[in-house]
Order: structure tokens, then sequence, then C-alpha cells
């Protein structure tokens, strides 16, 4: 029998002495009295220099997660101009800054915030683990919406739905027959793929409730998962990236993808093309927006009670509409889903009275056996590094910034099964590292990269063909495809013109394996029209990078495979 939602998903619902002695006194008076006034003096005149907080400041910081960036902003600037006092008398003030969810956890661990509200609270046990003591304190949501299968309305309606239920089943079953059907979800480095994969091991269990270790590790569960991924095109890092490069190339990215509820809404708000939200059959999980107090050892009472303040304020009736009107469910069960004001309507691509089962979230157990697993399930890749080693990546020392991001990128590849090779170009193709099991090959690529060297000129376009040409030749359809192509110049020095690589590009990605290029210009120099040529022309997408940020972006890469 399937459980109803644990979450709302219909409308309805604060002495004497000798004068020898005294004249001791007095001069000793005088002496450590003119110590004690410079002190004083000393003391002041560094203080206005550089000005120290109170003991007990009432402010705090807050680290929050991007997707609800617009709603955030809003709430925290009414709470400011409300200027609450604490009982000592101190103004309660919130300085907010956006942060990814796995940036979060470690700037919090690094003793860098007062209080958090990432996407889930999945993050807030990864914050405590391996720790003595818990950091994560009070928490409370003040906002939820459940995980969907985001897909064009008119394909969608082709399925039949919302006339008939659609399952994970259902979505197998069409990308296995549709060899150009595209769909994809978000890594478990994200709440939402990690949401996603537990929902497959659900289904591949039959369950909605109790998933234990056990049913993860079953063989049937364990097939049922890998054969839902080997239909994924590649992974991402987020549900609002990936909304960002659906808005900006349509459906010419993906035909499916995984995000919230909210982000259906969000997106129907901005494109005159649709999207509809389906509510798999088997049950849902859901991002439940947590607000949570960071026990810092440096914690004042002042900031507790702000942060009190500031929970009740975001649990007010007034909060808890905006809330709703920017597309979140509000947790305050007197607002109606189909209040007027309420985005959450059928005409904005979702339906309030879904999701009908809600999955029960197993303990962090069952879900670190999940992540682990989903490693060995996922679709495994084969990923070429094209790199760039002219003379002008020995300015400002990038060569040794690109090797540093190198090696973080090679770290961030869990298991043995991804195929990992380098295709270094400078006046040409030279010192190409195989592509092979990177379990084979780990230390020896990353001795490869820290051996590159800068010299000569910019032969990008031969570099992306080479990388290009040898996965074509090896026809691996089982994989993901992809090159990573980085450069900080100008192309001066290839044998193949852009139109003719381009021209190879697509023939290649119709007739033969599909291959998904994503190019960084790293630098200021860089020609970032021609690595977005490059990168749009097999579906992916470019973007900048400078030495401070080229090591995240390859960071951030490696979530896509």
């Amino acid at each position: 029998m399937k459980k109803r939602s644990a979450f709302r998903t219909a409308p309805g619902r604060k002495y004497k002495l000798a004068g020898g002695a005294c004249a001791v006194l007095l001069v000793l008076g005088v002496v450590f009295g003119g110590i004690l006034i410079g002190c004083m003096v000393l003391a002041w005149l560094v203080s206005s220099e550089t000005p120290t907080p109170a003991a007990d400041s009432g402010a705090f910081e807050l680290a929050y997660s991007p997707e609800k960036d617009a709603l955030m902003q809003d709430v925290v600037a009414r709470f400011n101009r409300a200027k609450y006092k604490t009982p000592s008398g101190q103004t309660m003030t919130i300085n907010a800054v956006k942060m990814e969810a796995a940036d979060i956890v470690d700037a919090a661990r690094a003793g860098r915030f007062t209080a958090i509200s990432p996407d889930s609270s999945l993050w807030l046990a990864q914050i405590d683990a391996g720790r003595d003591r818990p950091l994560a304190g009070e928490s409370t949501r003040f906002a939820v919406t459940p995980i969907v299968i985001a897909m064009w309305s008119d394909a969608a309606q082709s399925l039949g739905y919302p006339q008939k239920q659609f399952s994970w089943q259902d979505l197998l079953t069409k990308a296995k027959s549709d060899p150009n059907f595209r769909w994809s979800h978000p890594s478990t480095s994200s709440a939402s793929g990690l949401l996603t994969t537990l929902a497959e091991f659900y289904a591949g269990a039959g369950k909605t409730r109790n998933l234990t270790e056990d049913d993860v590790k079953n063989p049937a569960a364990l097939e049922y998962v890998a054969a839902l991924e080997r239909t994924v095109r590649y992974y991402g890092e987020g549900e609002q990236a990936t909304i960002d490069q659906v808005l900006a190339k349509g459906r010419d990215y993906l035909d499916a993808f995984v995000v919230s509820e909210r982000m259906v809404i969000f997106f129907n708000s901005k494109s005159s093309a649709k999207l509809t939200a389906i509510y798999p059959s088997e049950g849902t999980l859901w991002q439940d927006h947590p607000l949570a107090l960071l026990e810092q050892p440096n914690l004042t009472d002042d900031q507790r009670v702000t942060y009190r303040r500031f929970r009740d304020f975001l649990l007010s009736p007034e909060i808890q509409k905006l809330v709703l009107q920017s597309g979140y469910r509000p947790v305050d069960l007197n607002l109606r889903l189909d209040d007027p004001a309420s985005p959450i309507k059928t005409q904005n691509g979702v339906d309030p009275a879904q999701p009908q089962t809600t999955l029960q979230m197993p303990n962090p157990a069952v879900i670190a056996v999940v992540q682990s697993s989903w490693y060995l399930a996922k679709r495994p890749a084969n990923i070429y590094l094209v790199v760039d080693t002219s003379g002008s990546m020995e300015e400002q020392n990038k060569i040794g910034q690109v090797k540093d991001a190198l090696n973080t990128f090679l770290d961030q590849i869990q298991g043995d099964r991804d195929r990992v090779g380098m295709v270094p170009f400078a006046n040409g193709v030279s010192d190409v590292v195989a592509l092979q099991d990177i379990g084979k090959q780990r230390t020896a690529l990353k001795n490869r990269v820290n051996a590159l060297r800068a010299s000569g000129r910019t032969a990008l376009l031969d570099g992306v063909a080479y990388a290009y040409d040898d996965l074509q030749q090896r026809g691996d359809k089982d994989r993901i495809n992809a090159i990573v192509v980085m450069t900080d110049g100008i192309e001066n020095a290839s044998s193949i013109s852009l139109s003719r690589l381009t021209d190879k590009l697509k023939r290649g990605n119709q007739t033969g394996v599909p291959v998904v290029i994503f190019s960084i210009a790293y630098g200021s120099d860089a020609d970032l029209k021609m690595v977005t040529t490059i990168a749009e022309a097999t579906g992916g997408f470019a973007r900048t990078a400078d030495t401070e940020t080229i090591r995240k972006l390859y960071k951030i890469l490696s979530t896509y495979f």
C-alpha cells in the first residue's frame, strides 16, 4: 500500500601607614599610573585604526544555497530593516552570502559561518562527519519542495502524462527505445542527485520506506539502478546549473532532467517553452531547506538569540506566504496551496495534489552505502583532458595553476572504471597519454601532468580534433564520451580550420559516438568565442576561468562524469 505524503500534497491546513611608606606608595602610584595611562592611549590609538566588534554582537554570517538566492536576499533585507535588538541591546544583523552546498560544508567546518541554509538536511550530516562533537546545532525547515523529473510538456503528454502515471521504469523504457532521448540527473555530490539516486534504489527494491543496506546491495536492485544510469547522457553539478543551461539552449540541451518542483515553476516563468513536472509513481523525496545554527567555539549568546529570532521570522505568516509565492511549499499548514497568489498550479507545470507517495529518508549509514553503490552503478566515462601548453601558459604561473587544477580533477574521479587520457598541445599535439582505466594509470597520469612544460604556439583545434577522432574510432556507446579542453590564448598553429572541425563534430555526433565537449577559456586573452563554438557544436558548454577559479572549475566539471 502506498504511503500518503508526509508533506503537503493538497490545499488546506506562532587602615594608617608611616609617612615613609606613604611616600613610596605615592611614587609607585605616579609611575604605574603613567604606565596605565600610556597603555590606555595606545589601546585607543589601535582601536581607532582597527575597530573590533562588541564581545557579544548580534550580527552573524549566514550561507545559503544558490537556488533560493532571490528569496533569501528579500527575507534577510526585511529582517535587517526591522532592527531587532538582543537582550544586551545589540542590533540583530544578518550578513548573508550565496554559496554552493558542498562549499557550505567546507566553510562551516572551517569556522566561517554562524548559520547555514543549504537545500537539504543531508548536508548537516556531512558537516558533522568525523567530528567528536556535533557542529550543526538547532535546525528547522522553513520551505520544502519535492524532487521531480522535468520534461517538455508536449513530450510528457505524448507519453500519456498526467492521465497515466509515470514511473522510473517508463523512463527507462523510453530511453532504451529512443537512442536520441537525452535525460540527466546531477551527481550524488548534489542534494537533488543524491535524492534521485535514493529514489531509484527504492524503486529497485520495490519499497517506499525502511530502505536498508541489504536492499541497496541486492543484485537485482543494483542492476535496476545500473540500467537506469546507463541511459543518462551525463551528470552535472546541480539543478541551478541545469536550469541555466536549459534556459540558454532549450530543447537542444536535454529532453528530460531531474530538478526540484520549484525549479520547474522558475523555468516556466522565464521561458515560452514549457516544462511539466513528473512525480514518479514509485514515490519521491523532498528538499527540506533547513536553517541550522552552527555551534562554533566563538558563538555568542547574542548570536544564538539572533538565530532564534530569524528562525521565528522565517516561520511567520508573512514570510511563509513569501516562501509560497517563490514557488516553494511552506511549512505553515494554514497557507493553502490553492491561494490565488500561489504559483503551485497546473498552469505552471506542477501539481499541488502530487506527489501521492513520499519516500522515507534512510538513515545516514544507508545513504553512505547508496553513494558508494552509485559509483558502481553509474554510467562510466571516457574523458580526454585537452591541455594548452603554449608559451603564454608561463605567464603568471598559469601552467602551475593548471597542473594543480588537473590534479584536482583526477582526485575527484571515484573508483577505477572511468577512462582518462591527456592531449597536450602547443605547436601541435605531443606527449599524448592514451585513454586508459583511471585505476591503472592515476599515479602515472598525475606524474605526466606535473611534468608539463609551456612553450610554443597554440594548436587548439588540432588538440580537440585528435581527442575527438580517437573517441570516434573507439566507438564506445556504452560510456559517456567527453573532452574537457582548456586554452589561454588564440588559435594560431592548427592544420584544421574551425569550420572543418565543427563540421566534423556535428557529423560525427550524428553518425557515430556522441561526444560532448566542455571548454574552458583561461584568462583574458583566451578566445571565448572559438571555444564556445567548439563546445556548442556537441551540446556542451564553455566557461571562463582565471588563476583564482581554474581549480574550482575543474572540480565542478568532474561532477559531470
